[in-house]
């Protein structure tokens, strides 16, 4: 059963900074490669093959490392040997998932999305998984400048999603439908596509949300490393996001 809390963090509306990033489509849409629905029902589905299986897969292991820094809170010997791992897994997952964001201007958009679902996430469930997950790596990602600090937004999504309570399919099931559905919405103010036609593309694409969302849930396992993690990559993606962070004018941020 998918929680409330899963259809509150997926409302467009959640104050998260969403809203403001096309994921691409933007680019897209000026380099001629979506010109109506057939077009963005391809390009979606590239995105979420892609970009999605990625995020999907570092969220799910970023709620596993939520789970086990919980359980290291205890006060017996080896605690502290696993608190550190705790915090070495964060820092690992974070420069694992640098590594499969080429794009600088991908990985500004994504900590400046990570860093506004860590500010709402925090009001809502406070939570010390939440709040050490991001001041270390708000410490630890200055090399990143000027590109950003904090955690990249699938981390803080995994991390967000086991504070508040959801199972690891939810938060997979979570990130696999905001790889594309923020994007497919943005479709209606750059091309001025019939809103129902947009949904028709979300409703035919679910079958293949669940199911990059079922292969993304064997990366909670603590015990994989976070260089295993899945590395697929989308150049024109990548590309594009570099082109219109050189825009003077745009509607999204990326």
């Amino acid at each position: 059963m998918t929680s409330a809390v899963l259809l509150l963090l997926m409302d467009g509306r959640f104050p998260a900074g969403g809203h403001a990033h096309s994921g691409g489509l933007e680019a897209a849409v000026a380099a001629g490669l979506v010109r109506g629905l057939p077009e963005l029902y391809e390009w979606l589905t590239g995105r979420l093959v892609t970009l999605g299986s990625v995020e999907a897969a570092f969220a799910a292991a970023a709620w596993s490392n939520a789970q086990m820094a919980v359980e290291a809170t205890g006060v017996c010997a080896c605690s502290a040997s696993l608190r550190s791992k705790v915090e070495r897994r964060w820092i690992s997952l974070d420069r694992e998932l640098v590594a499969r964001t080429i794009s600088p201007a991908q990985r500004a958009a994504s900590r400046a999305q990570g860093r506004g679902l860590v500010r709402a996430a925090q009001r809502c469930w406070s939570s010390d998984v939440i709040e050490e997950m991001a001041e270390h790596l708000q410490t630890t990602t200055v090399s990143e400048s000027p590109f950003g600090v904090g955690p990249m937004w699938p981390i803080a999504f995994g991390a967000t999603g086991y504070a508040a309570g959801l199972s690891v399919e939810e938060v997979t099931l979570g990130a696999c439908s905001a790889s594309i559905q923020g994007p497919a919405w943005s479709s209606t103010r750059l091309l001025g596509l019939d809103p129902l036609g947009v949904a028709d593309c979300l409703a035919r694409l679910a079958p293949a949300i669940e199911k990059t969302a079922e292969g993304a849930r064997q990366w909670s396992d603590w015990a994989l490393s976070p260089g295993e993690l899945p590395s697929a990559s989308a150049p024109l993606l990548e590309i594009g996001a570099e082109d219109h962070a050189k825009w003077e004018v745009r509607l999204f941020a990326s």
